[in-house]
């Protein structure tokens, strides 16, 4: 018998974030794809303050990454055909509840499995995470939404404006 999918997404993440936080790094995100084939990975730097964005993730960072997660899959017996390692950049995914922790202050996308108040998608701004839910502020009301109910939550990034001025 066989271990089930998500047995092995648990642990492949386990290994991936034991991997990673011994270069210095944490895992942002993974995902596989192409059945299994194509692996991508994010990777943030464990000192980053929790302010700022993972913009700090270099070129260097991610190839050192990538070496040493192409010799731990290997010997781990983790096949794969292809694997990008990169930053989870300006709209990065959030997952987990210390996710929504370090991003508290910034605007998120949320969109939920089943509808709260009639509405499955929310833009607003991440307060706090209480128990098992996460406090947003939309459209100046706060509401808590049950971290079980979230199908997918993102940063909205914010683009600067160089030289323009609204007139």
């Amino acid at each position: 018998m066989g271990l089930t999918t998500d047995t092995r997404l648990n642990a492949l993440e386990q290994l991936l974030e034991r991997t990673l936080s011994g270069l210095g790094y944490g895992l942002a995100d993974f995902n596989l794809s192409n059945h299994g084939m194509m692996l991508r990975v994010f990777i943030d730097k464990l000192h980053e303050d929790s302010a700022q964005t993972s913009g700090n993730v270099t070129l260097a960072d991610c190839e050192a990454a990538t070496r040493q997660l192409q010799r731990v899959l290997e010997v781990e017996g983790i096949e794969y055909d292809r694997m990008e390692v990169s930053s989870p950049g300006l709209d990065r995914k959030l997952r987990k509840p210390a996710d929504f922790i370090r991003f508290a202050g910034q605007e998120a996308e949320v969109r939920l499995r089943e509808p709260v108040n009639g509405r499955r998608r929310f833009v607003g701004v991440v307060r706090q995470v209480i128990g098992d839910q996460v406090e947003i502020e939309v459209n100046g009301a706060r509401m808590l939404l049950a971290l079980e109910n979230l199908d997918k939550a993102r940063l909205v990034p914010k683009y600067a404006m160089q030289g323009r001025r609204s007139r």
